[in-house]
């Protein structure tokens, strides 16, 4: 065990945990009502939702998984940058509307808005369901950060006694989380992006200067990995599958729950527009965290024998853990590991929330118990914010990893189906509630058929047109012909129904 940056780790983790639990007295408000509980009542600034976005998108997972797909599989990993830096003139348009509208009705969650635009229980709870499913890898996976920090500090991970440091982080998660609700996130987050950034700050210089520079980083590199496949005259290879993950990405990003939760938070739509024009500063941190994986590589540590049986267990996840422990103090090594620890408690957290409040205003109340008052509302939300988390939890104790992994690239697929009823329903009102969840529904199978045919293993599906093949992400493919789906049955169920209105009219006399 490594002592001295195991103590660093626990510090900073009993500090976050005091944090989590004074949040509950943080801009006090009535934690029994759902939006207080749930959305911080409305109020945060433009500080506290940039740091709060900024913990929600860049999460422990991202500070491990980006490295690691450079590391595993190089240039293709980038297409991160290029993805949020074309979210944000997205969110900037389309998301002080949406908060307008919440802010307006009292709407907690994405299903809310779409069930106040179409009047439509089935496509409401369509975008509930699947907001919820596809949220719920996405916690198990900022296990995998913590899993792997607490391998790297000397402690078994495996076996019941392994997993007992997850569960107590998760335990206390819960605990804080059910007190506090969305303000413990919000409050920690401050403190997890400003580790994240000392400690990517201090990688970019001290790693370079150790390995003789960025050009013998790049020297060092495979040819293979350091640029896309390019097209030939049969196929778009790398290109098409890097520029469909970079738009699919983007369009995804924010319909996740989690996102939602944190946009609704805000105090205003002028604070949204605000945090879309300064978060682009995480995806200059998420450049330099991306080459991280490259530094790795270039060192040669799944090489090194102290590190071998390391890489075994957890693959490519153990690159940028790694690099820590090789080139680092034990003491720094503590506060980049507290960066990744605490970077999966504050998106874990929104994201039981997000959950939790989807079933509860879009299941609960509408098919279990119509007539819940306010406070019973917020009481269902935390127990079932406390289920989601263990769920989360089982699904690494108990499953191997590929399952979440699995899941997870389902969750990507299957949340961008939710686009046309939250996000252009919006903006026309051609697109009726019918179309949009045979679309939901075709695009759902058809994206899960693209992923089944890939074994699972990759979102890159090849089509092909006119003899020439593109490769993309199967998101994107399944989303169009979501849209077209939509698109088609909404003006058939309209012309059917102008044609029947016509004949009424006839048979009136008018």
């Amino acid at each position: 065990m490594n002592a001295t940056a195991t103590l660093v780790f626990v510090l900073f983790f009993l500090a976050v945990t005091v944090m989590g639990f004074y949040a509950a007295h943080w801009r006090r408000g009535d934690l029994r009502s759902i939006d207080e509980w749930g959305l911080g009542g409305r109020r945060f600034g433009t500080i506290v939702t940039w740091f709060l976005l900024g913990g929600d998108i860049y999460t422990a997972y991202t500070f491990i998984a980006v490295p690691a797909l450079v590391f595993g599989a190089g240039a293709i990993g980038f297409f991160a940058l290029p993805y949020t830096i074309l979210i944000y003139p997205f969110a900037f348009v389309v998301f002080p509307k949406l908060w307008h509208i919440a802010k307006r009705h009292g709407y907690v969650t994405a299903a809310d808005v779409v069930q106040g635009r179409f009047n439509s229980k089935p496509l409401a709870l369509a975008v509930a369901v699947t907001g919820i499913v596809a949220t719920m890898p996405y916690i198990a996976l900022q296990l995998v950060g913590i899993e792997t920090v607490i391998g790297a500090l000397g402690f078994n991970t495996h076996g019941a006694l392994g997993d007992l440091p997850l569960i107590i982080a998760f335990a206390i998660l819960a605990a804080y989380t059910y007190s506090s609700g969305l303000r413990a996130p919000a409050m920690i987050a401050v403190v997890k992006d400003l580790l994240i950034y000392v400690t990517i700050g201090a990688a970019v210089i001290v790693v370079p200067a150790q390995l003789g520079g960025f050009a013998h980083i790049f020297s060092a590199i495979p040819p293979a990995k350091l640029l896309l496949h390019a097209p030939d005259a049969a196929s778009l290879n790398g290109y098409s599958a890097y520029a469909t993950l970079a738009i699919g990405s983007a369009l995804a990003l924010f319909l996740y729950p989690h996102s939602v939760t944190a946009i609704f938070s805000s105090s205003s739509g002028n604070t949204i527009r605000r945090n879309m024009a300064l978060l682009p500063a995480y995806t200059f941190m998420l450049g330099l965290l991306a080459l991280l994986g490259f530094m790795a590589l270039a060192a040669g540590l799944q090489n090194m024998p102290e590190f071998v049986p390391y890489f075994k267990a957890y693959g490519p996840s153990f690159a940028v853990p790694a690099l820590f422990l090789h080139f680092f103090p034990s003491w720094f090594v503590g506060v980049a590991f507290a960066a990744i620890g605490i970077g999966a408690l504050v998106p874990a957290a929104i994201m039981s929330i997000a959950a939790a409040n989807l079933y509860t205003r879009n299941i609960h109340r509408v098919y279990v118990k119509q007539d819940m008052t306010a406070h019973q509302e917020t009481q269902v939300a935390k127990l079932v914010s406390l289920i989601v988390k263990l769920g989360a939890l089982a699904f690494i104790v108990f499953l191997p990893l590929t399952y979440a992994l699995q899941l997870q690239l389902l969750g990507g697929i299957w949340i961008i189906q939710t686009l046309p009823a939250i996000v252009l329903g919006l903006y026309t009102r051609v697109l009726d509630s019918r179309g949009l969840l045979l679309g939901w529904l075709v695009g759902i199978v058809a994206g899960t058929w693209m992923a089944a045919s890939l074994h699972l293993k990759s979102s890159i599906y090849t089509i092909h047109l006119g003899g020439m093949a593109i490769p993309g992400y199967a998101a994107v493919w399944s989303l169009a012909i979501n849209i077209v789906v939509a698109v088609a049955v909404s003006l058939v169920v309209r012309l059917v129904q102008g044609d029947s209105r016509a004949r009424l009219d006839t048979a009136s006399g008018k």
